[in-house]
């Protein structure tokens, strides 16, 4: 009996061994899944290791966040990553990512409509990059016309009509500028710049009307 009550001991003391939180640890590591991981914490929560199985945890979700993420390639799957991983090891490159492919979008958007507005919208939100490039030229196609609207010697009175002009004729004249002398020019010219041929002879012959002068041209650079 002494012998048997032995071997029973000496069998218990094994299998508590085995399944002390050292051994847990040790099986969950081996296995190194989500799954292994959160059974070691459901069973030893307050154990020395669950700081690192809550931290293998995250880096093995973030993995699999973005394996998800690169192989859907879309926006949305680059923003549910972000969303979900907000310090992530990859957050940065899906945000580049997402940013990419959200610019790509709004570009394409902005060529099928083709108009200034759009255009503009597309620098603001975007102004850097190759679609930028692409939407200023296209810009400069549409938009390369001033209204010249006075000459003046004296800065003071062309800065007078620039403000007169904008505080008027702002929702038509868009932007009013005063471009100083240069070189054998000594005149200081307002004009609104950055115009549609049909805005800038649209706005001109509303200014004459008011007895504002006025004259549409094509600006050098287009």
């Amino acid at each position: 009996m002494k012998i048997l009550r032995g071997l029973y001991l000496a069998t218990l003391v094994v299998l508590v061994a085995c399944s002390s939180p050292e051994a847990d640890w040790k099986k969950a590591d081996t296995q190194g899944t989500i799954a292994a991981y959160q059974k070691f914490l459901t069973d030893h929560p307050n154990n020395a290791h669950a700081p690192q199985a809550r931290s293998r945890i995250q880096a093995l979700q973030d993995d699999q966040a973005w394996a998800d993420a690169q192989k859907a390639n879309t926006a949305d799957g680059y923003k549910q990553y972000v969303d979900s991983q907000p310090n992530g090891m990859h957050t940065a490159e899906a945000q580049d990512r997402l940013t990419s492919l959200q610019r790509a979008a709004a570009w394409q958007a902005a060529q099928a409509d083709g108009k200034a507005p759009a255009l503009q919208d597309f620098l603001q939100k975007y102004p850097q990059g190759s679609e930028a490039d692409q939407a200023r030229a296209a810009l400069q196609k549409l938009t390369g016309y001033d209204v010249q609207l006075g000459t003046f010697k004296s800065k003071k009175q062309a800065d007078a009509l620039s403000a007169k002009l904008k505080q008027r004729y702002g929702d038509i004249l868009h932007d009013v500028i005063v471009v100083p002398p240069s070189g054998g020019d000594r005149l200081h010219h307002v004009r609104s710049v950055g115009m549609t041929e049909a805005d800038a002879k649209s706005a001109c012959a509303k200014l004459k009307k008011a007895h504002q002068h006025c004259a549409v041209e094509k600006a050098a650079s287009a």
